[in-house]
């Protein structure tokens, strides 16, 4: 019997994370804690947890915010193992190194099974290349078990710059719910465009400087000049807030294009607008897994990405997208170019991904590869193997 689960006997899980806020990681989360009924479910975050808590929809999930200013920190580490010790969880799942340090006190708690997740890259490291940040993966998972890399690039980055042992690292790819996530034609009442009058080019993410929503603005743009007869109907949706929107207002406002973009900010309806996208872009400079490149194949947008961490894992360069180099807004227009002239290339894209994500992104899949990795949490399990 666990101290937090009363007379539930399944075992928990901590999913400890930076903030628990708006994100595809975070998304990634979600996802797992609601089709993973088996465990019981805890979300500390090192800083805040926003109403982004509302979309766990699983029974008795815990919520905790240890609310860290900026800084190391080690001194919430006696708090986190007093947390841990009263909590009792059988796995401690942190994700990225912005939570990584607290590997630590799980180690010290005697947390059954120790796992640490990596997503992506970090704009100030694009490619792990931070000699500084290598050592602190090394130093911070001397007593981790397991690690998953979302991507084959992050796979080889732990087992060659960090230098852990490949037994000790896992692949798991993200999935995507294929039964949310699918093409429709039933338009939302917020949507604010026509099929029949409009090719809309979209994009969902939060907008950080990482997700470099001004290369897609600036690719935009460009469309004037490349696609001159067909720019009065083009159309640019982002959905997503962040530090950058002004900024996209700004750059859009001084391209005269402000009246053919839709910037809702964060939206609860990805899922029913995401089948009104005509192109999905994603113009990000590191990518782990992307969730909304995956939400969008199964909505049956044809996506052009940037060639980043696992966007090429899931994007066949000129099968079923294009993908073009990182902060280059010029490639990233004429790929956009391309498919704004074909309405054929766009279906035959479209057509392809759809089947690619049904076929090899399950959300099964993933929590299925996951629900196998918790439960060596379980008494006994880790000393049988």
């Amino acid at each position: 019997m666990s101290a937090a689960g009363g007379t539930d006997p399944r075992p928990l899980v901590v999913h400890l994370l930076h903030r628990f806020d708006t994100g595809g990681l975070e998304n990634g989360v979600v996802n797992l804690i609601n089709h993973l009924p088996a465990f019981r479910h805890a979300v500390m975050a090192v800083t805040e947890i926003t109403d982004f808590k509302l979309r766990v929809k699983a029974p008795g999930t815990q919520f905790i915010a240890l609310n860290k200013p900026p800084g190391q920190g080690f001194w919430l580490y006696p708090r986190v193992y007093r947390l841990l010790r009263e909590l009792r969880p059988a796995v401690v799942h942190t994700r990225n190194l912005g939570a990584m340090e607290f590997q630590l006190p799980a180690w010290a708690a005697r947390v059954p099974l120790r796992i640490h997740s990596e997503h992506g890259w970090d704009v100030n490291d694009l490619g792990g290349v931070s000699r500084t940040n290598q050592r602190l993966r090394r130093v911070y998972g001397a007593g981790t078990h397991r690690f998953v890399a979302l991507s084959k690039a992050i796979e080889t980055y732990l087992t060659g710059p960090v230098g852990f042992a490949c037994e000790r690292v896992l692949r798991i790819c993200n999935g995507v719910d294929t039964q949310r996530f699918a093409p429709s034609t039933a338009v939302p009442e917020a949507w604010p465009y026509r099929r029949s009058e409009h090719i809309v080019i979209g994009a969902v993410g939060r907008l950080q400087a990482v997700k470099d929503p001004l290369n897609l603005v600036d690719a935009f743009l460009r469309l004037r000049e490349l696609c001159p007869a067909d720019w009065p109907r083009l159309r640019l949706a982002m959905l997503g807030a962040g530090p950058l929107l002004e900024a996209v207002r700004e750059r859009l406002a001084q391209g005269a294009a402000l009246d053919q973009a839709w910037l809702p900010g964060d939206r609860s309806d990805v899922a029913q607008l995401l089948p009104q996208f005509d192109i999905f872009a994603l113009p990000s400079q590191a990518e782990g897994i992307s969730n909304t490149l995956l939400e969008a194949m199964a909505c049956g947008c044809a996506p052009v990405a940037t060639a980043v961490g696992g966007n090429p894992e899931l994007v066949d360069d000129g099968v079923n997208g294009m993908l073009v180099p990182p902060c280059d807004s010029a490639a990233l227009a004429v790929a956009l170019a391309r498919l704004v002239l074909s309405s054929a290339q766009r279906q035959r894209m479209a057509s392809a991904s759809l089947t690619r994500a049904r076929e090899e992104f399950s959300l099964h899949g993933m929590v299925s590869a996951y629900a196998a990795l918790y439960a060596a949490g379980r008494p006994g399990a880790l000393r049988k193997a």
